[in-house]
């Protein structure tokens, strides 16, 4: 790290709802990958608390969603294009959860472009169902899960739930390196003809941090387990000296 200087950190140095000048809540009832959660900004499913963020997911056996949690991001606020990320965060033992870390392209939002041609950076998926792995991965437009073509790993990690670890992504112009701990174990190399099809990292990203429950990577979910805790520590962002 002797190359890199630290210009963004969020340590959760406050207490209540997530700051306002940095992150966004999503909210809503209908999600992708066949998600089963409803998305809500109140304080009983996202909140600071001693100095870490804490994402909850409840069965409120409600209509029209049986669950509830929270997903944040700091789209129009926040963006970041190359450098070394470092995000803390110990994840839910609940079977059913699906906590992600993630970045999408800040150009979504453009009729033209839209996923997955802005592109996706998955620096830590996790299921409950399979609690001793994890998965990272990238999705765009010539590699992505709907078509079978996507970049990963997974990853073997026992303690994922019950301790915190340091998930870490070195992103320049030439690479994505995906770390666990300081230990690397996936490395995206960007090939001299890719284009934005292969390879649209050349651009600004904005962060994503949910839990989702069941959907295709959570699985089934065991009612007996909930709630879900999802705890970040803390978020810390370098560039090159």
């Amino acid at each position: 790290m002797e190359n890199y200087k630290i210009v963004f950190e969020e340590n959760f140095e406050y207490e209540g709802k997530v700051n306002s000048e940095l992150w966004n809540c999503e909210v809503g009832e209908k999600w992708p990958n066949n998600e089963s959660q409803c998305y809500v900004d109140d304080l009983d499913h996202c909140f600071v608390k001693d100095s870490k963020l804490h994402i909850i997911a409840t069965q409120v056996g409600t209509s029209p969603c049986n669950f509830q949690s929270s997903k944040i991001n700091t789209y129009g606020k926040k963006h970041f294009q190359y450098g070394k990320f470092i995000v803390r965060a110990k994840m839910p033992e609940g079977k059913g959860s699906w906590p992600a870390i993630w970045f999408l392209g800040t150009n979504i939002k453009d009729p033209h472009v839209r996923w997955p041609l802005c592109g996706e950076i998955d620096l830590v998926e996790f299921a409950g169902n399979r609690h001793d792995m994890f998965s990272s991965a990238i999705h765009t437009k010539a590699y992505n899960h709907k078509i079978n073509t996507q970049i990963g790993k997974r990853v073997t990690l026992p303690t994922a739930s019950s301790s915190f670890h340091d998930y870490e992504l070195l992103w320049t112009s030439e690479k994505l390196e995906f770390s666990v701990d300081g230990k690397n174990y996936l490395t995206i190399d960007k090939k001299p003809n890719d284009t934005e099809l292969q390879w649209p990292f050349d651009q600004p990203y904005y962060l994503v941090i949910n839990l989702a429950v069941g959907g295709w990577y959570g699985g089934k979910i065991d009612n007996s387990t909930f709630p879900f805790e999802f705890v970040i520590d803390s978020i810390k962002y370098y560039q090159e000296k």
